[in-house]
């Protein structure tokens, strides 16, 4: 099957019922992705798929054949950071980091829906579970990514 990631088409010999997260993993290469608690309840294997959040730990490849699938390693715009990604560095979001690749993308396609949100729009939509605990600073950089 065919998988556009990151804007690249890559052909794949998985099985259809292979999660998106291992075809990005193991047969893509791309890492940044995290697997998390396998069940699609933590969100650190958040992902992108035409623009929505979306986890990847329990989505079949086959799924999203064809579709666009953007992962942490394609926010980069050129040699720049997403405003996103460098709002999170200026808010010293991460603790542990591990789940903020998918935190990121989260906060990328909640800022596509609604360039402005709330502080309960963020919360809503912000779903991840975060063992250390920077929810303020997500929300912080959210704000902050939202008036970039």
């Amino acid at each position: 099957m065919q998988l556009h990631v990151n804007g690249t088409a890559y052909e794949v010999d998985v099985e259809p019922e292979m999660p998106l997260l291992w075809a990005l993993r193991d047969v893509v290469g791309l890492v940044g992705t995290k697997y998390g608690c396998g069940v699609a309840y933590c969100g650190a294997c958040t992902v992108l798929v035409d623009g929505q959040a979306t986890r990847s730990c329990m989505l079949p490849a086959s799924a999203v054949a064809g579709r666009e699938i953007t992962t942490i390693e394609g926010l980069r715009e050129g040699d720049a950071l997403h405003r996103v990604q460098q709002a999170w560095i200026e808010h010293q979001v991460p603790q542990c980091g591990y789940c903020q690749s998918g935190q990121i993308m989260a906060a990328v396609a909640l800022l596509r829906e609604k360039p402005t949100p709330t502080d309960e729009e963020i919360d809503a939509a912000m779903t991840s579970v975060c063992r250390c605990g920077t929810y303020g600073r997500i929300r912080a950089a959210i704000h902050a990514a939202a008036k970039a």
